[in-house]
């Protein structure tokens, strides 16, 4: 029989298991850290990813507020058309309401006619009066040319001419008066020169309507545009035909546009002269200089649906410089 193995003692069996034991935690350490390791990764990759955004976006808005010419300081236009009667009477009809809707050659108010039917009655009148005595004064004057000079004398003659010119005269003039008194008839009727809205409308049946005096106005709907106020450093880049994005208070769609052509003057206030004559000078500091704004013409190509244009409107606006339009 073999001699068993000596059995090692509590001393020399310590030091291997303890190797044993950190061998294991040595391991454990090394998995622990290969998993650790992507999970320390993700925060540096994440503020990589917003340092870059942050640039993209920070580049992005420079170019669109530094590069590209853009005001706040925009107002909507438009054409108003005043109508004040021609002539004078009462308002007999009014079709019309406030803020409505009309087209061009639509009725907006009558006044009463009766005065001026009766009068084209008296012009058609006094036409058939004066023709006639011209006509007849004519055949008067042709009677004594015809005549010897021993049955009527030469300045016979020349006074049935004279008469027979004056008749005609009084003809022409009478025409005239009728004419008149027809456009006096139709102006009694008062039609809408443009398609567009009534506004302001204080007018009602009844009123007296004084010549000259407004009496309903209409904005019209197809000359809208938009005065943007840009400072003169940014005029340089801008050019006729540039188009442009207008941001109205209160709607987020945007309108299109474009560059219809830039101011050519505003006023100086140095240029004012006092009661006496003299220049009034405002006192400045040479350190400040503020740049002047100059209106620039918008004029509006695309309107989105729901927007409604009403003027005095604030607007925003930006002109892309960048379009490949040649300067002018």
């Amino acid at each position: 029989m073999s001699d068993p193995e000596p059995k090692m003692s509590d001393a020399e069996a310590k030091p291997e298991k303890n190797a044993k034991i950190h061998v294991i935690r040595s391991a454990q350490s090394a998995v622990q850290k290969m998993h650790k390791a992507p999970f320390r990764a993700v925060p540096l990759l994440i503020t990589l990813a917003t340092t870059v955004v942050a640039v993209v976006i920070g580049w992005a808005m420079w170019d669109a507020y530094m590069e590209a010419p853009w005001t706040r300081d925009g107002t909507v236009r438009t054409y108003v058309v005043t109508m004040a009667p021609e002539i004078a009477g009462r308002i007999v009809e009014l079709p019309v309401v406030d803020n409505q809707f009309v087209h061009k050659g639509d009725l907006l108010l009558v006044i009463d006619p009766t005065n001026y039917t009766i009068a084209l009655q008296l012009a058609d009148a006094a036409v058939d009066q004066a023709q006639a005595m011209a006509e007849n004064a004519q055949r008067e004057a042709e009677r004594r040319r015809k005549l010897d000079d021993l049955s009527v004398s030469a300045e016979q003659k020349q006074i049935f001419d004279a008469n027979a010119v004056a008749a005609q005269a009084q003809y022409q003039q009478a025409v005239a008066n009728r004419d008149q008194a027809k456009v006096n008839l139709e102006r009694t009727q008062i039609r809408s020169p443009v398609n567009g809205w009534v506004t302001n409308l204080y007018a009602r049946v009844g009123d007296y309507a004084a010549i000259g005096k407004n009496a309903i106005s209409v904005v019209d709907a197809d000359s809208f545009w938009v005065d943007a106020y840009f400072e003169e450093t940014q005029l340089a880049s801008m050019h006729e035909g540039d188009p442009a994005k207008i941001k109205l208070m209160g709607y987020s769609q945007i309108v299109r546009g474009e560059v219809g052509g830039v101011a050519r003057g505003i006023k100086v206030s140095n240029a004012q002269s006092d009661t006496q004559g003299l220049a009034t000078v405002n006192p400045i500091f040479t350190w400040v200089r503020l740049a002047q704004r100059v209106p620039v013409h918008i004029g509006i190509d695309q309107v989105p649906d729901g927007v409604r244009l009403v003027a005095g409107m604030t607007a925003t606006v930006q002109v892309d410089t960048r379009a490949g339009r040649p300067s002018h």
